[in-house]
């Protein structure tokens, strides 16, 4: 067996005469047990809330949307739907028309974003379940479904017959007209649901109407269309997918994901966990300051031993070795038992929903156990153990030994 290894073995699971030694390397081992403990509950919980938001992100995201490379808008042909359909991996699509338009309501306007979907928008998205007052609109009507945030700016409800509801676009190319009416189009439609989804931004710009109505106030032609959302198989490789889009429709379409159509989001929460995972790691540099004193506390506490390993030839260089390999031991023991909590900690959140995001709807709140954090944790834990152990052991000198 390695002779430093041994000694040091020895010195870290035996107890020292000293009680102010034994106190001290208690303390340092439990501050690196808490801090690696904290940082992989910490990450697990930045991987729930990626799950959590991509989730009701699914609510009204595609698995897969196709936007056109140049303009708003393409046309979409009968040979590029057969195109589409034969395509393997696609369960569902659905064809989208997309502006910005103006809402009025009695004397308010608001500017929102106006999103006239088919039939199939329903076998893409889970949206209809998220109606929390009234119903989805009925086709070929029009009928409109509202965000929260769009009906308390405007003062609206649903199937409100006695404040008109109005949607107003701009024409295209027209440049001057004889009436301000000759500037815009527009239409007259009834609120027949209100979303929630959990998303400010989507809940006060959102207005959903049959695509049939959303071509008219655009004036677009059958064919016209903004957007295409797909729905997957669950088998299929969205890798996959996207290579035959590619190969299909050239550069024709931007294709993008769930995540990339919440670029922001993952964005902030990727800049909130590389802070917090920063801030942790200072915590468990503050804790290796105590490793540090603890072995150099035991170094001093054994230097008569050292003198004695000293005199039968162990040289200076063995010594260090001996305090750097009790260091890093202590640090990757305390390192693994840290992580082992967190584990169980992340395990019993998921198991019994220990803590609650929003307690009135029973909503827990969101964890995710992932090996790559567990990596992460003990990679950081080892790295800083192994420098701190260095440090304290280049406090030993031959001068020291023999005094």
């Amino acid at each position: 067996m390695n002779f430093p290894l041994y000694i040091a073995k020895r010195y870290l699971f035996s107890k020292s005469s000293n009680n102010a030694i034994n106190i001290m390397t208690l303390i340092a081992s439990g501050g690196v047990i808490i801090a690696s403990a904290a940082l992989f509950i910490v990450l697990s919980v930045f991987a729930g809330l990626k799950d959590f938001s991509l989730q009701f992100s699914s609510f009204v995201d595609p698995d897969l949307k196709l936007m056109p490379t140049e303009g708003k808008s393409f046309q979409w042909t009968e040979n590029d739907k057969a195109t589409l359909l034969k395509i393997e991996g696609i369960a569902d699509y659905s064809e989208i028309v997309e502006e910005r338009i103006i809402i009025k309501s009695e004397n308010k306007n608001l500017l929102a974003t106006l999103k006239g979907v088919d039939e199939n928008y329903l076998n893409v998205t889970n949206i209809d379940t998220m109606v929390t007052k009234g119903n989805w609109f009925s086709p070929n009507t029009n009928e409109v479904v509202s965000g929260w945030g769009i009906s308390n700016n405007l003062s609206f409800g649903i199937l409100d017959y006695l404040t008109p509801l109005s949607l107003y676009v701009p024409k295209v190319g027209k440049g001057q007209a004889s009436s301000p009416k000759g500037y815009y189009n527009s239409v007259y439609v009834t609120n027949v649901g209100l979303f929630d989804l959990n998303n400010e931004e989507l809940n006060n710009n959102y207005i959903f109407s049959d695509i049939k109505l959303a071509k008219q106030l655009l004036s677009y032609n059958n064919g016209q269309l903004s957007a295409l959302e797909l729905k997957l198989k669950p088998e299929a490789n969205e890798a996959d997918i996207k290579a035959q889009l590619v190969t299909s429709f050239g550069n024709k379409f931007y294709i993008k994901n769930r995540a990339e159509l919440n670029d922001a989001l993952f964005k902030m929460l990727n800049t909130e966990n590389l802070a917090i995972y920063l801030i942790f790691t200072l915590v468990i540099i503050i804790a290796l300051f105590n490793v540090i004193g603890a072995i150099i506390m035991m170094i001093l506490d054994k230097k008569k031993s050292l003198n004695t390993l000293f005199n039968l030839g162990t040289e200076p260089k063995t010594i260090k070795s001996i305090f750097f390999w009790q260091g890093s031991l202590m640090t990757i023991v305390s390192g693994i038992i840290g992580v082992s909590i967190g584990l169980l900690v992340v395990f019993l959140q998921q198991t019994f929903s220990l803590v609650m995001l929003v307690p009135e709807i029973d909503m827990p709140y969101p964890v995710r156990l992932n090996f790559l954090n567990v990596l992460v944790v003990l990679a950081t834990i080892f790295a800083l153990g192994i420098v701190a152990s260095r440090i304290a052991s280049q406090r030993i000198t031959k001068q020291l030994i023999q005094s």
